[in-house]
């Protein structure tokens, strides 16, 4: 570990701590970062870092990738979508098609792609095919869609959004019931488009220590040592422990790409429901690129029933930090990465996929092999 890391980690182990406390890290990529080096297992063990609802394709509609299958194969087009998508299960019956990857190989043009431009590209080249982009992300993915729609897209380029905002997810948690974290760990990435203003709601409104934090070791261990501070001396603000790239504002440009492009609409999270004001969907200027409005709605009130997570799934509690992956009653056993059966065991940014590739195993079955010991 840096030396950096190991100073901060020494000043942890200094404070006076309670009992208990619960500290929730909405990102993805924090939790990648956590679970890579080792952090929880150094901690103080009355600290419990919690994985929070920072992964897209965790929280994607089942109805939308319901739509996105449904169109790749039934119309002729290409259909463009980032990498992790393609392996998201839908709720459908024993032996149809229930992701995309599946639809791939049943001979529809699925491309897995890394970045806008690519989107761009394969339209130019293919002008007499129609092509979508199955757009699933949070503001960091969206904020490269808007500049790409900013610049002028082909005819044929046609978009199926389901972009998120993060911060209204959050903002759910804390008004919903009593909170299940003490203090909040901000995403780094979305803060750099989006400001660390964009988190003061969560000690000003709710009283609950905030910093924000970048993905290195030094800069989660001061984000943590920030907030454990806050709590033990009762002074609490909004730290940023990301200033490389951070700024109380954020990104000016992109934000207004972001907001000149995409609408702020009520939204569902898959397993979840709706979250008021958690959408981004194409503005009234790019409606003759919005897929929804120029292929059928495959995507029928039906499937919004189905929109759950599939049966004995927990994959929404754990992205609602209720549970720890290794709580869900399908992890490590049924649910693992080559055969996910809930959306959190798909993604590098999924919190049970993170968690089995750290080599934590099944809660229920190591308590199991205790008992018969």
């Amino acid at each position: 570990m840096p030396l950096g890391a190991k100073l901060l980690l020494e000043k942890i182990h200094q404070l006076p701590l309670p009992v208990k406390v619960r500290i929730m890290n909405v990102c993805g990529g924090h939790e990648r970062s956590i679970s890579l080096a080792g952090i929880r297992s150094v901690l103080p063990s009355t600290i419990e870092l919690i994985p929070g609802p920072g992964c897209p394709v965790c929280i994607c509609p089942e109805e939308d990738i319901y739509q996105a299958i449904q169109i790749a194969l039934n119309e002729e087009v290409i259909l463009l979508a980032f990498g992790d998508m393609l392996r998201v299960p839908v709720n459908v019956a024993k032996g149809d098609v229930s992701n995309l990857e599946q639809a791939k190989a049943s001979g529809a043009d699925i491309r897995p792609i890394a970045s806008p431009k690519e989107v761009v590209s394969i339209a130019l080249a293919n002008p007499k095919k129609k092509v979508v982009f199955f757009v699933a992300g949070f503001e960091t993915t969206c904020a490269p869609v808007a500049a790409m729609l900013a610049e002028g897209i082909p005819n044929n380029l046609f978009l199926l959004m389901s972009g998120r905002l993060t911060w209204p997810a959050v903002a759910m948690l804390l008004i919903s019931d009593t909170p299940s974290f003490d203090a909040l760990i901000a995403p780094g990435h979305v803060a750099t488009i989006m400001g660390s203003n964009e988190w003061r709601f969560v000690v000003d409104q709710h009283h609950i220590p905030t910093s924000v934090a970048g993905f290195t070791p030094e800069s989660l261990l001061a984000a943590i040592y920030s907030v454990l501070r806050q709590l033990i001396e009762d002074k609490l603000f909004l730290d940023n422990c990301y200033t490389q790239v951070v700024t109380p504002s954020g990104n000016q440009l992109a934000q207004q790409l972001l907001f000149s492009t995409l609408d702020i609409t009520d939204a569902p999270w898959r397993g979840i429901g709706i979250i008021q004001q958690s959408g981004l969907e194409l503005n009234e200027k790019f409606s003759a690129h919005n897929a929804r409005y120029h292929f059928p709605i495959y995507a029928e009130e039906a499937r919004k029933k189905a929109g759950k997570m599939p049966p004995g799934c927990d994959c929404a509690k754990v992205v609602l930090g209720k549970i720890k992956p290794n709580e869900c009653r399908l992890y490590d056993t049924l649910c693992i990465p080559r055969n996910p059966i809930g959306p959190c065991m798909v993604s590098d940014e999924g919190a049970c996929r993170i968690w089995w590739a750290s080599g934590i195993k099944n809660l229920t079955a190591e308590n199991n092999k205790k008992d018969t010991q």
